[in-house]
């Protein structure tokens, strides 16, 4: 799990996003409110809340990529979100589950949640190519 740290791209860096802890094997990733992340007053811009699932889903695939030993270049296709309610001026955490990762695609589903987890404020499916690392 050490090397998911290093492996989120220098976007999360830039909003601040970073691995809080982990749950079963999977890294669930924080934000702090900021200046930077906010769209109307005293609310989570919502480009923000999907950058932040987005990074949940990457870094998730990157985790299940590593337990299986592999080392694959994932390249995002799409992503679906769906806000359920407004993020407020708090501590926002969201968590990638791999539904399926197969030799050419993966399936990741993402959620977000500040103080309590059974309400989230978003949900978010992705789905990313896989292809062997330059090279091989």
């Amino acid at each position: 799990m050490s090397s998911i740290g290093s492996a989120l791209p220098p976007y999360a860096t830039a909003l601040g996003i970073h691995i809080d802890r982990e749950e079963d094997g999977m890294p669930v990733l924080a934000v702090d409110f900021s200046d930077r992340m906010m769209g109307r007053p005293g609310f989570l811009h919502g480009g923000a809340m999907s950058g932040l699932m987005e990074m949940a889903a990457v870094a998730a695939l990157r985790a299940e990529m590593e337990r299986r030993g592999e080392s694959m270049r994932l390249k995002p296709v799409n992503v679906q979100v769906e806000f359920m309610r407004g993020g407020t001026e708090q501590v926002t955490y969201a968590l990638g589950n791999v539904t399926r990762a197969g030799r050419r695609v993966a399936l990741v589903n993402a959620e977000a949640w500040q103080d309590d987890r059974k309400k989230p404020i978003a949900l978010a499916q992705m789905k990313i190519l896989l292809s062997p690392p330059d090279g091989e």
